[in-house]
């Protein structure tokens, strides 16, 4: 397996999607509030992955300023890799998350 964790970074909350591998989400979208108990519940999810596919599965979202600043610093801090994509570079329209986008178009 080959998991990957996307976001989509907003003001205050992100929408996360996770894959356990190419075009293969592991379950429903959902979003998570940028607060110690919405990380937590994040780090939760991720960690029910991990157990599944026996992988530490990378954060990939895009640059936003500073919004995903608390992420990034909740989840460096566990040892986790962050990949922060710079939006401009990005060629295709982007749907719920530049990371699975990438993820999916690979």
């Amino acid at each position: 397996m080959n998991p990957v964790i996307g976001l989509d970074v907003a003001k205050g909350e992100s929408q996360v999607q996770a894959y356990l591998e190419r075009k293969k989400p592991y379950k429903k979208s959902f979003k998570v509030k940028h607060d110690l108990d919405g990380l937590a519940s994040l780090l939760d999810f991720i960690k029910e992955l991990e157990d599944i596919s026996g992988e530490l599965p990378p954060l990939v979202m895009e640059s936003t300023g500073h919004y995903h600043t608390p992420i990034v610093q909740y989840f460096e801090d566990k040892g986790y890799l962050i990949i922060i994509v710079n939006p401009i570079t990005v060629y295709k329209p982007v749907t719920l998350s530049i990371g699975m986008d990438l993820y999916h178009n690979g």
